[in-house]
């Protein structure tokens, strides 16, 4: 492989070519052949530090961009059936899986909190009575959005002992979120974010979005500056992606002439929360002080597994990631969750939707869970979980540190600035040309 010695020879010119949050992505799922038995997939997993994640795929309205698995205003039997299938799944899982210790747990979505407050005082029951997850002692977090961070549902989340909330508010200036296809009030925002201070949970996150309609860098930093008026422990900031079945994706036309200044806000934006002295994890998150309070059993993304819940859910282990099926659009996510309420109990006994890894597979899903984060891939540790060298395994690595995308510091390879803000480059970059087959083969719903 010739040597790397510029961004573009990555990007083709541009830094933003995909959000890298998972590897493989859920583009690469495919059926499997047979159904698998939950119990055997897993049977030989270490199950001592699991992470919880339930899936809500409800919202009260559909963003613009956004491509997550969900569908607005469900009725409410469509609600309660949903409720009853997912603790229907979670008796199931538990039981095929057997004893295990849960260090974290996450409540996604779609909007956990449309959700009545009765409705969420039932999700953390399943979690705590079906699926034996400790409460009190690990970090739980679940998203919110301005109109359901409401003082019922937030004391539900405080009694429950979530110690961490996210909101979804991507601009304080309700022309660019209009233009982002979202119906957003500013002033219900800040009291949102007011209830949610009075509340007292102790970690307030508050994702932004740079790169919208009409957005300027002076816009983008007028949303920054009004989002440290609330001194949130975590901010996640994202560069806007215009995706297929989308809302923007179906009415955004290619226009040459209007400028990419995601570039320009993100350097901004990041040297604005660095003076105010936050500590930048990753490309998208920043965050100040300790915002993990809970000290017990430690979740590692890199080796330990995860058990999803619901509807939209994956679940990883080492050697499979699963799901139920995805889809965008309306009539898609619909047809899916039909089919996840009229399942028999029986089918929750099997995985038959997923990706297996391969050994290049689970060395390359290391490696950008790692790479891309400020703890930086450690050499000895890959070394001992896999009995081979990072290096010889993947050259490319020293080519990229050659580039000036990482650094060695004490036998582990650093992301620097550059490698930072070209994280959704050099991700993509380093997934197998199978994984990048599949998914441009994924046939969207």
């Amino acid at each position: 492989m010739e040597m790397i010695k510029s961004l573009s020879e990555i990007t083709d010119a541009s830094p933003y070519q995909s959000y890298v949050y998972a590897y493989p992505h859920k583009t690469a799922y495919r059926p499997f052949d047979s159904p698998i038995p939950l119990k055997d997939i897993w049977v030989d997993e270490d199950k001592s530090s699991l992470f919880l994640y339930i899936h809500i795929p409800f919202c009260e309205m559909r963003c613009g961009f956004c491509n997550l698995f969900t569908t607005v205003h469900p009725t409410d039997s469509l609600e309660s059936a949903y409720l009853d299938q997912l603790e229907i799944q979670a008796q199931r899982t538990k039981a095929a899986i057997g004893s295990g210790q849960f260090a974290r747990m996450a409540i996604g979505g779609g909007t956990p909190t449309y959700l009545t407050p009765e409705q969420l005082h039932r999700v953390f029951a399943i979690a705590e009575d079906v699926m034996e997850a400790r409460l009190a002692n690990i970090p739980i977090s679940v998203e919110t959005s301005p109109l359901t961070a409401t003082l019922d549902r937030l004391a539900v989340l405080r009694n429950h002992h979530v110690e961490r909330i996210s909101i979804g508010v991507q601009s304080f200036i309700e022309s660019e979120v209009r233009a982002a296809g979202r119906a957003q009030k500013t002033e219900n925002v800040h009291h949102a974010l007011e209830n949610i201070r009075a509340a007292q949970i102790p970690t307030l996150n508050i994702d932004l979005m740079y790169g919208l309609p009409g957005q300027t860098v002076d816009s983008w930093m007028t949303s920054l500056r009004t989002a440290l008026m609330y001194a949130p422990e975590e901010l996640y900031v994202y560069p806007l992606y215009v995706r297929p079945l989308t809302g923007l994706g179906k009415n955004t036309v290619d226009d040459p002439k209007i400028e990419d200044i995601r570039l320009a806000c993100y350097r901004a934006g990041r040297d604005l929360l660095l003076a105010q002295g936050y500590q930048q994890i990753s490309m998208r998150m920043f965050r100040v002080g300790n915002a993990d309070r809970k000290n017990g059993v430690q979740y590692c993304c890199q080796e330990d597994g995860m058990i999803g819940l619901g509807c939209g859910a994956r679940s990883y282990t080492r050697h499979y990631h699963y799901a139920t099926e995805y889809a965008v659009g309306r009539r898609g996510v619909l047809a899916i969750l039909q089919d996840y309420i009229q399942r028999d109990a029986s089918a929750f006994d099997h995985v038959d939707y997923g990706f297996h890894l391969n050994d290049d597979d689970q060395r390359r899903r290391y490696i950008l869970k790692s790479l891309l984060h400020e703890t930086g891939l450690s050499l000895p540790q890959y070394r001992a979980y896999f009995g081979t060298d990072a290096l010889e395994d993947y050259p490319e690595l020293k080519q990229l540190a050659q580039a000036g995308f990482f650094e060695w510091m004490d036998e582990t390879l650093h992301i620097t600035d550059q490698g930072l803000e070209a994280s959704d480059a050099i991700g993509p970059y380093l997934y197998s040309d199978f994984v990048q087959v599949l998914m441009k083969e994924y046939d969207l719903r």
